[in-house]
């Protein structure tokens, strides 16, 4: 069974032209979606076709950026379909994955893709480790300091406030509270004990 996919990411535009090329590419069954990014993660056009296909089968798109953005996630979903034994089909490069050029052509994008997450993982480290080096703390800053944490542990031991009412609060949800008193618990402890103040 051949299945097409076409998409358009903004609500006003058309889908007629990959339409026709798909039923021209003898598409028996052609799934869509309308006004949906391709980095984004729900595309149910795309999910009910990939579902649909069985061994043996081919999707077919009218041009790449149709199924996504990124060389990657475009990789990984060919792979899948591979793993399926299902052939993939782009009609505006040609790519054909059931010919020999076609198989070629994703294995050179496969490289292409794992090239691309090499320079992305090497710039992280790279940018990671000038940050240590200049002392800078990594990451998001807890949305709550340990000071906030003491001053929570005293208002529920004194005032018998419970987590919700913490919470709200200091404006976090009840689980990011209960979270970032157990981590920052070695702290609040012995500050409480001290009479609050924190102790490095």
């Amino acid at each position: 069974m051949i299945i097409g996919y076409a998409r358009v990411s903004t609500g006003d535009q058309n889908l007629d032209l990959q339409i026709l090329a798909l039923k021209a590419a003898g598409c028996t069954k052609i799934y869509t979606d309308q006004g949906v990014s391709g980095r984004h993660g729900s595309r149910p056009g795309l999910h009910k076709a990939l579902r649909r296909l069985k061994p043996g089968g081919k999707l077919v798109v009218w041009r790449l950026d149709r199924l996504g953005r990124s060389l990657i996630n475009l990789v990984q979903l060919l792979d899948v379909l591979g793993e399926r034994d299902i052939c993939f089909q782009s009609l505006t490069e040609s790519i054909d994955t059931a010919s020999s050029g076609g198989r070629l052509v994703f294995h050179i994008m496969a490289a292409l893709a794992e090239f691309e997450r090499s320079l992305i993982s090497e710039r992280t480290r790279a940018g990671l480790a000038a940050a240590r080096v200049q002392g800078r703390k990594l990451g998001r800053r807890p949305s709550l300091t340990v000071e906030q944490c003491v001053e929570a542990s005293e208002l529920a031991q004194l005032r018998g406030w419970d987590s919700k009412q913490l919470a709200k609060h200091y404006g976090v949800h009840p689980r990011t509270l209960a979270r970032l008193m157990a981590q920052q618990q070695d702290q609040v402890e012995p500050a409480l004990m001290k009479g609050g103040r924190v102790v490095d």
